[in-house]
């Protein structure tokens, strides 16, 4: 092993934590949050606006539906580690407001080693990719996620891919988003089962 490579997660996160953002304008890495040996690592794209100015992942609307369904499909936040693929948050200035910028490919791959060497630390039974962005970065390669939705491996690990949260509040119609809700609920329920 490196000498230089972190040996613990709060090593890790030191090094994170004090990493300049890769994009400017990032208040701050957002680190991962949860027990070491969670049964689920659920991981995300990036932190939002709300995630950057308060220093914590998924607290932000997505977040909240995210814990909202987990609770509903029985997961237990003290048994899951929630994180981002990518820990600085891109955006784009629209007057006051800071819209979500998508990362990059090369973006992705940069912030890969953190991932693994996160989740090498945590050692979860089951790793959850929500979206594209999560599953690209856990896969090392892009996975479309209507395709793959369900069971996977990422590498030695045990995986499950669905869709990030946000994606059902951007869903415009009322019975869509009722859909698409249960449908992501149902992947939360199959994930208790795999842990349990």
């Amino acid at each position: 092993m490196d000498l230089l490579a972190p040996h613990s997660l709060e090593e890790l996160n030191r090094l994170i934590a004090e990493a300049p953002p890769l994009v400017p304008g990032a208040t701050q890495a957002v680190l991962g949050e949860g027990p070491i040996g969670a049964a689920i690592a659920l991981v995300g794209e990036q932190p939002g606006d709300q995630e950057d100015l308060q220093g914590r992942p998924f607290v932000g609307p997505a977040g909240q539906l995210l814990r909202s369904a987990m609770r509903e499909a029985g997961i237990d936040d003290a048994q899951a580690y929630v994180t981002n693929a990518v820990k600085h948050f891109k955006f784009e200035q629209r007057g006051k407001r800071r819209i979500h910028a998508r990362p990059s490919t090369g973006e992705v791959a940069h912030y890969r080693w953190w991932l693994n060497l996160e989740l090498d630390f945590v050692d979860p039974r089951l790793v959850v990719a929500l979206g594209a962005t999560a599953a690209l970065a856990l896969a090392g390669k892009p996975v479309p996620v209507t395709k793959a939705r369900g069971e996977t491996r990422f590498g030695q690990r045990r995986g499950y891919i669905t869709v990030h949260p946000s994606m059902l509040l951007r869903i415009p119609d009322a019975e869509g988003r009722r859909e698409a809700h249960a449908a992501f609920l149902a992947d939360l329920k199959r994930v208790r089962q795999l842990v349990n």
